[in-house]
């Protein structure tokens, strides 16, 4: 019996210490190579303070660009394919 209750408080004692230990390295930089590439990723951070607006391109060479990129998409016709036999195999 009493190596029962001894038992019951060496392993209370691991779990409780093993409940108090504090983060791991691993839990502290968890996100962080993520948030780092997403930054890196923006051109200008402080965009939204410009409130000048957007110039581009006018309304003809817009309009041709969407054309030209819808056409994109479209299915090209398939080339025929030519197969050549030069002789017979196994006889």
């Amino acid at each position: 019996m009493r190596r029962c209750f001894v038992l019951i408080g060496v392993i209370a004692f691991f779990l409780i210490s093993v409940g108090c230990a504090g983060p791991t390295r691993l839990e502290k930089d968890y996100g962080t190579s993520f948030k780092l590439s997403k930054f890196n990723q923006i051109l200008n951070p402080e965009a939204e303070k410009n409130l000048e607006p957007v110039t581009g391109l006018n309304g003809k060479a817009a309009q041709a660009t969407m054309e030209k990129y819808q056409k994109d998409f479209e299915k090209a016709p398939l080339s025929p394919t030519y197969t050549f036999n030069i002789g017979t195999a196994g006889r």
